[in-house]
């Protein structure tokens, strides 16, 4: 029996991941199929993209997306992240690009083990002290020199500013409550979570498995996005406050786009979950190769406790049909 429509590519077919867009952003637009390319139509006309190219879609305002594309997308190993303007929120995502679960297996394993968890937890905070030695520090001690390091930092951007700096002082139910820098902290932070939410799931690792954060659905988002605080939102914050906005949230919001406008942090998000989970590569560009194993691998293996994986589909048992 033929099924009607376009049959779905072959894995084989599909192109390798360093040959695809890793992240491509829309906004409102309508999103349909037409064949195996993925059309975005506005007030301007209408653009045609091969579903085979994308690695990552990134849905943003004003979107709507039809169910043939959302096939498309799946059926050429692509996934789907609903996000806020330029990627600022994270709201939901279809399915990972992954479609091997090796990422997820090497976070669940790190972080279920005491001694490798703690060794990518001070690797975390060894990319936030370039230079200093972090292997014999204990939690305690990364937690103490990352306090004085945060410090520091709001310390330098007061006086780069002429901002007055008290302390982080905030409650999460009352935005307004707050001064005017601790306003734009909290919502350049909010932006920054979606963005590395967005990143995460993406390539099929788990929010929730953190190494320095737990107990939480976002526990390895907050991990992540610590990272880049100290650059991107904490300096972004106080510019907004030194500026005398009237509407902290929303131009803080915009701030952050426009500093992420490029597309880099995604890159270097996608770089820096997969050194910290996996085996270390070589620092710069990740020259679009991110989930080059990941995205193509379509096995589905048995596991057996002696530390083999065996193929599946097949029947193991000794005894024999007659």
């Amino acid at each position: 029996m033929n099924i009607p429509g376009v049959p779905p590519a072959e894995l084989a077919d599909l192109n390798r991941a360093q040959d695809r867009l890793s992240f491509l952003y829309l906004e409102r637009c309508v999103i349909h199929r037409d064949s195996n390319a993925i059309t975005a139509t506005d007030a301007q006309g209408v653009v045609h993209i091969p579903a085979a190219t994308l690695g990552v879609l990134m849905l943003g305002p004003g979107t709507s997306i039809t169910q043939q594309a959302m096939m498309l997308l799946a059926d050429n190993g692509a996934t789907a992240v609903w996000v806020g303007e330029h990627g600022v929120r994270y709201y939901a995502h279809g399915r990972p690009l992954a479609r091997s679960s090796r990422l997820l297996v090497a976070q669940a394993t790190a972080v279920s083990h005491r001694d490798r968890r703690l060794q990518v937890a001070r690797a975390m905070y060894r990319m936030r002290f370039p230079g200093e030695d972090t292997t014999t520090l204990t939690m305690q001690q990364l937690r103490g020199k990352e306090g004085a390091r945060v410090r520091r930092c709001y310390r330098e951007h007061a006086k780069r500013t002429g901002v007055t700096w008290n302390n982080r002082d905030y409650n999460p139910e009352d935005f307004t409550s707050g001064d005017p820098v601790n306003q734009a902290l909290s919502a350049a932070h909010a932006c920054l979570y979606g963005i590395v939410h967005a990143v995460i799931v993406a390539i099929g690792a788990s929010p929730g498995l953190g190494f320095v954060h737990t107990g939480h659905d976002r526990s390895f988002v907050y991990d992540i996005a610590d990272l880049y605080k100290a650059e991107l939102t904490i300096p972004v914050a106080f510019d907004i406050a030194a500026s005398g906005s009237t509407d902290i949230g929303p131009d803080t919001r915009r701030a952050v786009r426009n500093r992420v406008h490029d597309g880099t942090l995604l890159d270097r998000c996608v770089r820096d979950i997969r050194n910290l989970l996996l085996t270390p590569g070589p620092s710069g560009p990740i020259d679009e190769a991110w989930l080059d194993d990941e995205a193509e691998n379509d096995a589905v293996r048995l596991w057996d406790e002696d530390g083999y994986e065996l193929t599946s589909g097949r029947n193991y048992s000794t005894e024999v049909d007659f």
